[in-house]
């Protein structure tokens, strides 16, 4: 969703000379030094907060690595290259599914060359491995949980697997107060545990409606609500095609943006409910959020979530939103901002979104509210800095344990 050239040459929001110095602070005049693992999709929420977390890390001084075990590399391949046009190194680990032996001891092996201060997780599958690379290397470990999802039983046990294998982690950091409380509640030791948000930076820029249209293949004027993400279920793009059934919302168009498992039994639901013709399915395109001004309103109508990085792209480009009130998502807006409605309440989402087509003047006032919000509580340089306060905190921790053991 994000150009790492136009990236790599933004200014506004970039950390300074005070961040670089502590950046170096404690260390001999050495940059601190991160490795961060994940095993990344084609480009998601996940992808787009690591991507501006490296890149503002890697201009704030810090030498930083990502070390992505690829399962998939030709999907993967676009957030690589972005990577590297931002600065970041990238050592990736080709792997497959169930190659977990090799791939851990790949990642201790890097780790061992590397020698980081700190190893950053994202992930379940990544946490388990990344944490067992750096138990075998004494190195400290730090993972950023973005979100549970549920879903199958398969996926299920995985997250099962991750949130006992977090308890061990040196550092822990939800995104939303909401994760933190679940995972207080799961026994996780407060001192361990820290809330940090999501951050963002406006990347590549918004394209005008018109052109946005344009690009998507949008013809006329007419009312049109988008929908991006991954087609899974914890996403809800059943919820949206059902909110569209209802009487209320008759004539309004819906723009699916995103692919995923769910996407032929989403096919199928919109056939059965008599809304397929309404529909436009435009798969999963580069840069996402160029195209969001293409929208009258952009619908958000996930089952879980943790800090929705398309929220933060639809404030930017003053959208209106109608999202669900689950996560972090009540964190980011409140009713002054977006329509806000239950999960699985799709008469509750259908009269937001009829609501936001009916007034036109106060979804323009929450979406330049909303954008305010953006400004205020989601700058870059803190985020950056709050990690780097975090990793200096472990490695003096775990290098004071170290020295009275």
């Amino acid at each position: 969703m994000m150009s790492a050239a136009s990236f790599a040459t933004r200014r506004p929001s970039e950390p300074g000379d005070a961040d670089r110095r502590a950046a170096h602070a404690d260390l001999g005049g050495a940059p601190l030094s991160v490795a961060h693992v994940v095993t990344p999709a084609a480009f998601g929420g996940l992808e787009s907060a690591l991507l501006l977390l490296a890149a503002g890390q890697a201009r704030a001084g810090l030498d930083v690595h990502v070390l992505p075990t690829l399962l998939r590399p030709a999907a993967s391949e676009p957030w690589v290259a972005r990577l590297r046009e931002a600065g970041v190194r990238v050592t990736p680990i080709l792997g497959r599914a169930r190659d977990y032996v090799k791939e851990t001891r790949r990642l201790a092996a890097l780790c061992r060359e590397l020698r980081p201060a700190v190893v950053h997780t994202h992930g379940h599958r990544s946490d388990i491995l990344g944490w067992l690379a750096a138990r075998a290397t004494g190195t400290p470990t730090v993972t950023t949980l973005h979100g549970f999802v549920g879903g199958d039983w398969k996926m299920r046990a995985y997250e099962w697997i991750q949130r006992r294998a977090v308890r061990h982690f040196d550092a822990v950091v939800a995104v939303s107060a909401s994760m933190a409380d679940a995972l207080r509640a799961r026994g996780l030791r407060p001192d361990r545990l820290h809330v940090v948000p999501n951050a963002f930076s406006v990347v590549d820029p918004p394209l005008p409606r018109a052109d946005a249209r344009q690009a998507l293949g949008i013809t006329g004027d007419d009312f049109r609500l988008g929908w991006i993400g991954r087609l899974s279920h914890e996403k809800g793009v059943d919820v949206a095609l059902s909110a569209l059934a209802d009487p209320r919302l008759a004539g309004v168009r819906l723009s699916v943006v995103g692919d995923g498992a769910e996407r032929g039994a989403a096919s199928a639901l919109a056939e059965r409910l008599g809304v397929a013709g309404r529909v436009s399915w435009h798969g999963s395109l580069p840069s996402a959020a160029r195209f969001i001004r293409a929208f009258d309103g952009l619908v958000l109508s996930s089952r879980t979530e943790g800090t929705p990085i398309v929220l933060f792209e639809a404030m930017s480009a003053e959208v209106p939103i109608v999202a669900t009130r689950v996560g972090g998502v009540p964190d980011m807006l409140g009713d002054a901002e977006a329509w806000l409605v239950s999960p699985e309440r799709p008469d509750e989402l259908a009269a937001a979104a009829a609501s936001l087509r009916a007034r036109p003047d106060q979804a323009a006032d929450r979406a330049r509210a909303a954008r305010a919000r953006l400004d205020r509580d989601y700058a870059l340089a803190p985020w950056v800095a709050r990690y780097l306060s975090i990793y200096r905190s472990v490695a003096r921790r775990v290098a004071g344990v170290a020295s009275h053991s």
